[in-house]
């Protein structure tokens, strides 16, 4: 799966059709890219209304491949080395949205799979779980 990117794309819109492909997961663009392992700097985080073209290091439409079996850093790898784009994935983890900088080297698929287990509430137990002596 391809995510084909123009230069007078604005930034929501390629946040929006990664989110369509990864609904837990969400791309998040920086002035500069940050280093492997590290968080990105958050007042360097661009406004999703900024063109492609304002926020590209180079001049050029693409295409970057986020097929599930990529992992995340060849993803945003991607995205520097043929857009000129620095980004970060995120992954949502309750209410919260997590970079994913200690995971870099998971698969999207795998990135996704983990929000996912976190969005799941645990099971109701019935009242009779807790009576004493209740073999359940």
């Amino acid at each position: 799966m391809d995510l084909y990117i123009m230069e007078d794309d604005v930034i929501k819109c390629i946040q929006r059709n990664f989110h369509e492909a990864y609904p837990y997961l969400k791309l998040q663009f920086y002035r500069h890219p940050h280093r492997e392992g590290r968080l990105s700097n958050e007042a360097e985080c661009l406004s999703p209304l900024l063109p492609v073209e304002e926020a590209a290091m180079f001049h050029t439409s693409g295409k970057i491949n986020i097929d599930p079996g990529r992992t995340v850093a060849a993803v945003e790898h991607d995205f520097f080395r043929i857009m000129g784009l620095c980004v970060q994935v995120l992954r949502r983890s309750g209410n919260l949205w997590l970079e994913t900088t200690g995971t870099d080297n998971r698969t999207l698929q795998q990135q996704e799979l983990m929000a996912m287990e976190n969005l799941v509430p645990f099971p109701a137990r019935e009242a009779e779980d807790f009576y004493p002596g209740h073999v359940g």
